[in-house]
């Protein structure tokens, strides 16, 4: 298994952070574009334990997995989620997003990602993988919280 974590401050109120992780379809995909549908399975009011069917675009094909929130917690300055799917059934991924409240206009993010192989062969690929998505993916979260201000 792999894991990776990188953090970044961002230059807006937290709430407008993290209606890009916990909000609608909508804003997931400003973050997240090739997820095409994240539909609720079973909600839970605690939200841990709560199952969304999503659905992500890689060129022309569609995969769908179940996406499992197994951390949770939304305080007016500490958010966190963690969520848990299998992918393709080649591998099993886990994605943490915590935000902390810096000031009432700084945000600071970060972000975890682990992932496990679950055949053989994959294993491989996970050999050469390197931090640059993580990277990518938190200074896309920072530039589309900042750009689109309230």
């Amino acid at each position: 298994m792999k894991q990776w974590t990188k953090s970044i401050e961002i230059n807006a109120p937290i709430e407008e952070v993290w209606q890009y992780v916990d909000g609608d379809l909508e804003k997931m995909q400003q973050i997240m574009p090739n997820v095409v549908n994240n539909t609720p399975v079973t909600v839970t009011d605690e939200v841990v334990g709560s199952v969304f069917r999503q659905e992500y675009r890689e060129g022309n094909r569609v995969e769908s997995y179940d996406v499992h929130v197994i951390e949770y917690e939304n305080t007016p300055t500490h958010k966190k989620m963690k969520v848990a799917f299998s992918l393709a059934k080649l591998f099993d991924i886990t994605a943490k997003y915590e935000l902390t409240a810096v000031s009432d206009s700084k945000t600071s993010l970060t972000y975890t990602t682990s992932n496990k192989a679950l055949k053989w062969f994959v294993h491989l690929f996970l050999l050469f993988a390197s931090e640059k998505t993580v990277v990518k993916f938190v200074e896309h979260v920072k530039k589309v919280a900042e750009r689109n201000r309230l």
